[in-house]
């Protein structure tokens, strides 16, 4: 078993180092700091670059079935035949803040 440092990780999975650090920090990357630096396992690493085959996989497919995921609320819009009225709705409620304003008393 061997392992790796950022550096290393960088260049086996193409990405930026920043990125690596972003990805270890949102838990997506696993990686161990057991003292000043990351170390990686580099069969981990092979494992979360073929588990990323698999979810474009699922996204390459949705695509073919008519599918589109839209990527402010992650929700899932069919493509097919339907009025402008209701596309609009649709990125009105998307485009609309998370929370409402208060009225005033």
């Amino acid at each position: 078993m061997s392992t790796l440092d950022l550096d290393q990780a960088s260049k086996l999975l193409k990405l930026h180092p920043s990125t690596i650090l972003a990805k270890i920090k949102t838990g997506d990357i696993p990686a161990a700091k057991p003292g000043k630096r990351w170390v990686f396992i580099q069969q981990d690493l092979l494992d979360w670059l073929r588990e990323q085959y698999t979810s474009n996989r699922q996204k390459v497919s949705a695509l073919k079935n008519g599918e589109r995921t839209c990527s402010l609320k992650e929700r899932k819009v069919t493509t097919g035949i339907s009025s402008l009225q209701s596309k609009v709705k649709q990125y009105t409620d998307l485009l609309e803040p998370a929370t409402k304003k208060r009225h005033k008393k």
